[in-house]
């Protein structure tokens, strides 16, 4: 078609056909193949039904997940593990032969101990003792499984966020939350079915902590935001109503069927789920977001004001997203890493994260959820006994990265409530009872899910894979 010389206020439908070269008989050509194309798409490799619910290998207690991952390493001395006989060598080192040759990023093996910060009291019928600090999470401790042997292979944040997250130290690897998409599919129409939140400052291991890897981008998180729109430029552009969005949105698809019907590339199925998704959002993110409709009672137990971006927000927002059928929550909270001031540290982020954490279990117990939804409260890894001060950098009265013994609680989803599992020396430096290691917990939070650990594999660069690489064993001790 020459532009010049013909005016687009005078191109009838016919000249415009006969002009681009697409004739009547053409269209209904590709009417008559759109069902057949479409059947095709729906097989290839990572299409459509790659998105649906799929059952897992066996009747799992668990059908959803919300990870709360506490960024920056929360101190377990302050929260969770109680060790008086710290107070009796403060000042002093370590025995040499309790440090053995362990590595430190800012303190030498030979720094003094720091003792004990806070109170601790036995709470519920379990007798869990718990930090003062924590005082909504004492009047639950009945409802979780506290955790206290946890240990990793990685003590610095990159590396340890990034192997907690996927089973590996390095970038590339798919996250936890994209295995179980890719082992359970999604329920959810009209959301993402992973969805990530961040409510503090950035996160050392970055996006790699929710990619799908080497799996299809289909199954990578997908990051709301805590205040304003939930997904920016995802409204109508200027000029665009629904019906022209919907047509062409069609269109496009269309075409990308025909294209992944012919090659069968599954990142060609993503972007279709893509373009679909963020026109679904348009009108279900906002009724996520909005906490008007939730009563004060409800509002008052997380702490959570509507509007307001807040840990205690984003998690009232994880319930409502399950209940709305998202599969995997990630809420990222930064900012535990207490090299300096670890009394200010702790008191300040338990006062942010306590309340709400505590309201996420109560909230999901009396709607009938805990049941079938895992909670997972934790970070990277713990903190050293012994004390950071540095006058060059500015720190005093802070803990160092402790790879080698921390704490976690779990809660719902088939985990045995009212619990304390797992032990540290009375100096709180190595684990002596019941050690998980990281890949254990991976494979424990997949069989709560219904799958084996060695089983849920990806084949990719000549060989299998999986979550926990080459290692794990299921905790079956905190399996209710």
């Amino acid at each position: 078609m020459n532009p010049l010389s013909i005016s687009p206020h005078h191109v009838g439908r016919r000249q415009f056909l006969r002009e681009c070269g697409v004739g009547l008989g053409k269209i209904a050509l590709a009417g008559l193949l759109t069902d057949g194309l479409r059947a095709r798409a729906g097989n290839a490799p990572g299409a459509g039904p790659a998105l649906g619910p799929k059952s897992p290998q066996f009747a799992g207690t668990a059908k959803r997940v919300i990870h709360l991952f506490m960024g920056g390493a929360p101190s377990q001395l302050e929260l969770f593990d109680s060790k008086p006989a710290l107070a009796k060598l403060e000042g002093r080192p370590l025995p040499p032969s309790v440090i053995g040759g362990q590595r430190y990023a800012f303190i030498r093996p030979d720094a003094a101990v720091l003792g004990p910060r806070f109170r601790f009291a036995r709470h519920g019928q379990s007798g869990t003792e718990i930090s003062e600090v924590l005082p909504h999470l004492a009047g639950i401790v009945d409802d979780i499984c506290l955790v206290r042997s946890v240990r990793t292979d990685q003590f610095n944040h990159a590396p340890a966020q990034i192997f907690f997250n996927t089973g590996f130290s390095q970038p590339g690897r798919p996250s936890l939350g994209s295995w179980v998409l890719y082992g359970l599919g999604s329920e959810s129409q009209n959301l993402p079915a992973f969805v990530v939140m961040s409510t503090a400052g950035g996160l050392s291991g970055g996006a790699a902590l929710w990619s799908s890897g080497f799996l299809p981008t289909v199954h990578t998180g997908v990051r709301l935001r805590n205040q304003g729109p939930p997904i920016l430029n995802v409204d109508h552009p200027p000029g665009v109503d629904g019906r022209l969005q919907r047509d062409t949105l069609d269109l496009v698809s269309e075409l990308n069927r025909r294209r992944l019907g012919e090659v069968g590339d599954p990142e060609i199925a993503t972007r279709i789920a893509s373009y679909e998704m963020a026109f679904r959002l348009q009108s279900s993110a906002p009724e996520l977001m909005d906490l008007r409709g939730e009563s004060r009672e409800t509002l008052a137990m997380y702490g959570a004001e509507p509007d307001k971006p807040s840990f205690a927000r984003a998690c009232l927002l994880a319930r409502r997203m399950i209940e709305r059928g998202v599969r995997f929550v990630n809420l990222y909270h930064e900012g535990w890493d207490a090299h300096s001031d670890v009394v200010g540290n702790v008191r300040s982020n338990a006062g942010v994260t306590d309340k709400a954490s505590a309201a996420l279990v109560m909230d999901l117990k009396q709607r009938g959820l805990l049941d079938d939804t895992l909670v997972i409260w934790g970070g990277e890894f713990g903190r050293t006994p012994m004390v950071e001060s540095n006058p060059a950098l500015g720190r005093s009265q802070g803990r160092d990265h402790h790879p080698q013994a921390y704490s976690m609680w779990l809660a719902g989803g088939g985990i045995r409530a009212g619990m304390s599992y797992g032990a540290t020396d009375e100096l709180g430096f190595h684990v002596v009872e019941n050690p998980v290691h990281v890949h254990d917990l991976q494979a424990t939070i997949l069989h709560c899910l219904g799958f084996d650990h060695e089983k849920l594999t990806f084949h990719h660069a000549g060989r299998d894979y999986r979550l926990t690489d080459v290692h794990g064993q299921v905790v079956r001790a905190i399996l209710a």
